[in-house]
């Protein structure tokens, strides 16, 4: 069963719109964050599966303290650069993935915890 709702985080708009709108034929709800508080709040109150969370805009520390106070949603961390040492830090940190933000059906295949090869999507 797919994930019914998702909370997106994006630091680029026109990036966070084309995601959102890719996001909407996968999960039932979709939400846009304006800021760190916003995501925190917006997770419980939409019963958030999963968070997309941009690396551009928020740090590995932030990562960290959103997977400890809400351990049991999928974070999805998204870079317009993703590597594989961001990768392999974003995983340290608690994310279930890190995938280049072009990418949806990285970030889908991560939010919906679907196996997957590790890091195929990092440049």
């Amino acid at each position: 069963m797919k994930p019914l709702s998702v909370v997106v985080f994006q630091s680029d708009r026109n990036c966070a719109e084309s995601l959102v709108k890719s996001l909407y034929t996968h999960f039932r709800v979709v939400n846009v964050a304006c800021d760190l508080e916003d995501l925190k709040r917006s997770i419980p109150q939409h019963s958030a599966d999963a968070a997309i969370v941009d690396l551009e805009f928020t740090g590995l520390e932030d990562v960290r303290q959103l997977h400890q106070e809400f351990p049991a949603i999928s974070i999805v961390c998204t870079h317009r650069l993703a590597d594989e040492l961001m990768w392999t830090n974003a995983l340290a940190a608690g994310a279930a993935d890190c995938c280049s933000s072009s990418d949806v059906r990285a970030i889908v295949l991560a939010a919906t915890h679907t196996p997957h090869l590790p890091h195929s999507h990092a440049a």
